[in-house]
C-alpha cells in the first residue's frame, strides 16, 4: 500500500507540474487585467501541434525536442500577443462580462479553426514522443517522460519567478497589477506590460502543451479544453492572481486526481477535481494563498 501511495504521489507531481504551468497563465492575466482567459487551454493545443509538426519533420531526438519547444513557445507567444491586441484590448474598459464572452468566443475560434485547417483536421493524431524508459526504485516506477516533465516544469517556474521578482519587466508587471493608472503615470507602458504578460503566459502554455502530449501522446483540436479547465481550478484553488498559489494549486490538483485514479476509480477523477473547486469557493473563495481585496463603490 505504501509503495502504491508513493507511486501515485510521483504521478501526481508529474501531472500537477503541467497543471501548474497552465494555471500560471490564468493567474498572471487575471492579476493584471482581471480577465479569465478561457482561450488559454486552446493555446496549449496550438503549442502541442507546433511541437508535433517539428518532431514529425525532424524526427524525435534531444535536439529536435528542444527545437519543438522553441518553435511552439515562439508561436504561442506571438498568438497570445495577437489575441490580447485585437480581442481583449478594445474591451479593456468595457464590462467584464463582455471580455468573458469574448474569451469563450476566441476559444471556440481556435478549436474550430484548427478542425477546418487541412494540415490539422478534426481527427486525433499520435504525438511523436521520446521512447519511454522506466526506472524502478524499490518497487516504484519513474519514467523518463515524468522526469522530463518535472524537471522542465520546475525550471520554467524558477525562470518565471526570476522574471517577476528580479527584472524590470517583472517589476512593471507587479506595478501594473497593483495600480494600472499609477503605473502609467510613472512612465510604465501599460499596453506593453500587458502584452508581455499574455506572451509569457502563452509561452508557459505551449511548454505545458508539449509536456502534456508527451505524457498522454494523442493530440486533437479539443485537447486543451479539459486541461485548461483543470488548470483554472488549480488557479482558483491556490488563489487566482497569486503566482505561488497557481503552482501550489496545480500540484494539489494533480495529486488529488492521481490519488482518485489509484484508490477509487478513474471515472471519479474529473468529478473530484471540480468538487474541489466548489469546496474551495464555499470555504475560502480567495483560495489558499489568495488575499481579500476591498472594492470601493
Amino acid at each position: 500500500m505504501g509503495g502504491i501511495f508513493v507511486q501515485q504521489v510521483i504521478n501526481g507531481i508529474s501531472l500537477g507540474s503541467i497543471y501548474a504551468l497552465i494555471a500560471l497563465g490564468y493567474t498572471m492575466v487575471y492579476g493584471i487585467v482581471m480577465l479569465i482567459n478561457f482561450a488559454h487551454g486552446d493555446i496549449l493545443m496550438v503549442g502541442a501541434y507546433g511541437g508535433y509538426f517539428v518532431l514529425s519533420w525532424l524526427g524525435v531526438s534531444p535536439l529536435s525536442l528542444i527545437l519543438a519547444f522553441v518553435f511552439a513557445m515562439a508561436l504561442c507567444g506571438a498568438l497570445g500577443v495577437f489575441i490580447e491586441r485585437f480581442a481583449y484590448r478594445p474591451l479593456r474598459s468595457a464590462p467584464r462580462l463582455n471580455s468573458l464572452i469574448t474569451a469563450i468566443a476566441v476559444s471556440l475560434i481556435l478549436q474550430n479553426g484548427a478542425r477546418v485547417l487541412r494540415f490539422i483536421g478534426p481527427n486525433p493524431r499520435q504525438f511523436p514522443r521520446p521512447a519511454v524508459h522506466n526506472l524502478n526504485l524499490g518497487g516504484i516506477s519513474v519514467s523518463n517522460i515524468q522526469i522530463i516533465v518535472i524537471v522542465l516544469s520546475a525550471t520554467l517556474m524558477l525562470g518565471l519567478n526570476y522574471i517577476i521578482n528580479y527584472t524590470r519587466r517583472g517589476k512593471a508587471m507587479r506595478a501594473v497589477s497593483y495600480d494600472m493608472q499609477a503605473a502609467s503615470l510613472m512612465g510604465i507602458s501599460v499596453n506593453g506590460t500587458i502584452s508581455f504578460t499574455f506572451a509569457l503566459g502563452s509561452i508557459l502554455a505551449a511548454a505545458g502543451g508539449i509536456l502534456f502530449a508527451c505524457a498522454y501522446p494523442q493530440i486533437s483540436p479539443t485537447m486543451g479544453t479539459m486541461p485548461g479547465l483543470k488548470a483554472f481550478v488549480a488557479a482558483v484553488l491556490g488563489g487566482i492572481g497569486s503566482v505561488p498559489g497557481a503552482m501550489l494549486g496545480g500540484f494539489i490538483l494533480g495529486i488529488a486526481e492521481t490519488m482518485t485514479k489509484g484508490f477509487l476509480s478513474s471515472q471519479y477523477a474529473d468529478a473530484i477535481s471540480f468538487s474541489i473547486l466548489i469546496l474551495i469557493l464555499l470555504v475560502k473563495p480567495t483560495g489558499i494563498l489568495g488575499t481579500k481585496t476591498k472594492v470601493k463603490v
